[in-house]
């Protein structure tokens, strides 16, 4: 992989970890599209290490007062947040050792790939019309981490996107869109450390190299903007752009499918 490459591919990462279009859906198709090789393990942890970096960086506040509350003042708000986002990470750390295989083989397949970007993109489309939009982080339960960790777990098939189904599960559940969208950047943290953490114990020290270092940088400075672009678009702004874009990026696969036969 070159630079150039990679550089590519950590904006795809950087955009596709925290706009509800789903990075593992891009990071497949883009090498398919240009015949690009696998980037291959050691560049999928840099790209989880870059898009880590840019949430922490983006809500270290957040987090730490978090963190605090739930030791000091375990009642409060943010004291039970912690918890909620524990039960909400559950889920989806299981379906990802329980479907790891599957992840590398069968999930990849750009046919599944454009199905799904198109079903989630109407779910998204659809919560995003439905949803009452009135409970605010003041008014998260048990209930709603139960649920969102659910969807979180499907996020696992490339396509349906991480964020987009825990945004899409929230607003059904009545939060506002950026309530919604701030509790799937806080959940990532656990979710995206813990795939980091888990591959970077098979990384050599000689694959830290020039490409490597491009795509960390590249993920955490886009995906740090992603996060501040979309926290603010979400207060006025639909979701029907990013339902578009999904529609659009699938019939794309399906044209290339039938192009090469």
């Amino acid at each position: 992989m070159n630079i150039l490459q990679a550089v590519v591919l950590g904006l795809v990462q950087g955009l596709g970890e925290f706009l509800p279009i789903s990075s593992s859906a891009h990071l497949i198709l883009v090498p398919w599209f240009f015949d690009w090789p696998d980037p291959g393990l050691t560049f999928d942890v840099a790209l989880h290490l870059g898009t880590l970096v840019a949430v922490v960086a983006y809500f270290w506040r957040d987090l730490l007062e978090i963190v605090f509350d739930a030791v000091a003042r375990p009642r409060s708000r943010s004291g039970r947040l912690l918890w909620y986002l524990a039960v909400a990470s559950v889920p989806g750390a299981l379906f990802g050792v329980l479907f790891e295989q599957q992840a590398e083989t069968v999930f990849r397949n750009p046919a599944l790939i454009a199905l799904t970007l198109t079903l989630m993109g109407l779910g998204l489309w659809g919560a995003d019309r439905v949803g009452r939009k009135r409970r605010d982080m003041e008014d998260l339960t048990w209930a709603d981490s139960i649920v969102v960790g659910i969807s979180q777990a499907l996020a696992i098939i490339p396509g349906v996107s991480r964020s987009g189904i825990t945004m899409t599960a929230g607003l059904l559940t009545g939060m506002e869109r950026e309530t919604a969208a701030r509790f799937s950047f806080l959940l990532s943290v656990p979710i995206i450390a813990g795939a980091a953490l888990l591959k970077l114990k098979d990384l050599p020290p000689a694959a830290v190299n020039a490409p490597f270092i491009a795509g960390v940088l590249t993920a955490a400075v886009v995906g740090y903007l992603a996060i501040r672009f979309l926290l603010r678009y979400v207060r006025h702004g639909s979701y029907f752009f990013f339902t578009a874009y999904r529609f659009l990026l699938a019939l794309a696969v399906l044209l290339v499918l039938w192009r090469r036969g």
